[in-house]
């Protein structure tokens, strides 16, 4: 299989769920997705135009009451697509955080300096596996639904590693103090 730009992954994924515009589809990435992929709208839009243009999804005219809204729709092939990356035993799971690449150069600056950034990593953590865990809670409910097994193993995955997180910033607060 050629390698597809994961974008297009994303968003034949989302879009194998329900019709989304452009917009709903940035939407559902910056919601519970945004723990582990990030998107932009000048990476969503080309991504569309792409795919259509390869016959993966459609165009459709929803508009209403004066209001222009295009939604996309997944096709057999894009389905197919979908399916075979989904089969394909290869991933790139990299790990791309600033905070350890500055951690990685903190000798060039004074400890202070480093503590606070792993302080304000560390704030974010927080916030966001206090988020975590409330999906997961609501997700715990629901594990009869088809696909909620899904979401929740990534949620709970999400939470694991938060909390890892969370103990190597005290461990790592420690040993610069």
């Amino acid at each position: 299989m050629a390698r597809e730009r994961k974008i297009d992954m994303v968003i034949l994924g989302l879009l194998s769920h329900e019709d989304l515009t452009g917009y709903d589809i940035k939407k559902r990435i910056d919601g519970a997705i945004s723990f582990f992929w990030k998107g932009s709208f000048g990476n969503i839009y080309p991504a569309l135009k792409d795919m259509e243009n390869r016959g993966l999804i459609i165009k459709r005219d929803t508009s209403s009451g004066g209001r222009e809204r295009i939604t996309y729709h997944i096709t057999p092939e894009g389905q197919q697509t979908l399916k075979k990356w989904l089969s394909d035993g290869q991933a790139g799971n990299e790990l791309r955080y600033e905070t350890l690449l500055k951690l990685f150069f903190g000798g060039a600056e004074e400890k202070e300096v480093t503590l606070r950034n792993i302080e304000l990593f560390e704030g974010e953590i927080r916030q966001e596996l206090k988020l975590l865990k409330a999906y997961g809670e609501t997700l715990e409910k629901q594990l009869d639904v088809e696909d909620h097994i899904y979401y929740y193993l990534t949620v709970s995955f999400g939470i694991d590693t938060y909390e890892a997180y969370l103990k190597w910033c005290t461990r790592a607060k420690k040993m610069l103090k």
